[in-house]
């Protein structure tokens, strides 16, 4: 008994299977990349490989521009000669780039905090934080002169009057608060906007202190150092 063999199938029958697979594939890639159509686990799914996505691009960004400040820019490698010759030795790895989850990417307001020292950890710089490479720049100078507190005058961060005045000195050094940040940041004013911008950052940073129990403590603070502190520009011959 012979069988009847099974009919070939017709070229017009691949083309539609394979069309159908190449359409299914673009709509998946459609889905995934629009957020439409998909489970609510796979939204879930999406969003944290967009955020760890997000995340790496930022530090890769943060990496290259810490890299070209340290090697190119004229206050950071200053900054770094004179710690040197305070006995402390700042490397790559005394400066970490972190997500600190404190800006939207979609603004270009600047974010209140951009960066950290820790005694004990070096340098933090908010991957997420910067608007662009002369904020990272101005924060890292900025953390840099605390830094350099640190070894050439042996602050006690916990007294907040020692705190004030590296707050102080750091607003005034860095051009943290030339008029263009202040701009960016909100403030708008031609009377001494320099003075009140270092007096504003201060106060806020001082308030945040573990060991300081309110808002009018930080000011008076700030008050009470402010004459002498104001006026220390070490290691800088002037205001950067």
């Amino acid at each position: 008994m012979t069988s009847t063999p099974s009919p070939e199938p017709s070229p017009s029958s691949f083309t539609s299977l394979g069309e159908e697979k190449a359409f299914d594939r673009w709509r998946r890639s459609a889905a995934w990349i629009t957020g439409v159509g998909l489970s609510p686990e796979d939204q879930t799914a999406r969003g944290r490989e967009k955020a760890l996505a997000a995340e790496e691009s930022q530090w890769r960004r943060c990496e290259k521009w810490k890299a070209d400040l340290l090697r190119n820019s004229p206050a950071v490698t200053f900054m770094l000669q004179h710690l040197r010759y305070s006995g402390c030795a700042v490397t790559p790895a005394h400066i970490q780039c972190h997500p600190c989850g404190i800006r939207d990417s979609s603004t270009t307001k600047l974010s209140p905090v951009a960066g950290g020292f820790s005694p004990d950890h070096g340098i933090m710089m908010c991957q997420d934080g910067f608007v662009n490479k002369k904020h990272m720049e101005h924060t890292m100078v900025h953390e840099l002169v605390h830094m350099y507190d640190h070894a050439k005058f042996n602050v006690d961060w916990s007294d907040i009057r020692h705190h004030a005045c590296s707050e102080i000195r750091a607003a005034n050094l860095s051009g943290d608060c030339t008029w263009w940040r202040e701009v960016q940041r909100g403030f708008f004013t031609f009377s001494k906007q320099h003075q009140a911008c270092v007096r504003r950052r201060a106060v806020l940073s001082v308030r945040n202190n573990p060991a300081c129990p309110d808002a009018a403590a930080a000011e008076r603070a700030v008050n009470e150092v402010w004459e002498s502190c104001f006026k220390d520009t070490r290691p800088f011959d002037e205001i950067y």
